[in-house]
């Protein structure tokens, strides 16, 4: 498992937006993907009657959306222990099956590193 001193800025820095993201919407999980040119995308939790969708699938589809070809890295900010299979799918799906998907505390704190394989 990688600690959290051990992250490089930019891995520190979509934690730090995934974690802004939970706080600012009062929502269960913030997520926050790098795509290939080192664009970020941010997202919370979308919990509606019609749709539903974690934080990173957001995340992932706001990537999509905008014409990312690939992703670097993923977070997502959580009292989950895991990442959910379903949004290690997502990430693998953009991302391949070596991207990264860090797994964060509400506190920042790095819980787990794990591949979207």
């Amino acid at each position: 498992m990688t600690q959290s001193n051990d992250l490089g800025p930019e891995d520190r820095k979509i934690i730090t937006l995934a974690r802004s993201a939970r706080a600012r919407n009062g929502v269960p999980e913030g997520a926050a993907v790098r795509d290939e040119t080192g664009r970020t995308y941010v997202a919370g939790t979308v919990a509606l009657d019609s749709l539903k969708l974690s934080a990173l699938q957001t995340a992932v589809a706001m990537a999509v959306a905008s014409g990312a070809k690939s992703l670097e890295a993923a977070a997502v900010v959580s009292e989950a222990a895991s990442a959910s299979g379903e949004d290690r799918a997502a990430v693998r799906d953009l991302g391949g099956p070596a991207t990264p998907v860090l797994l964060a505390g509400p506190d920042g704190e790095l819980k787990a590193s794990v591949t979207a394989g």
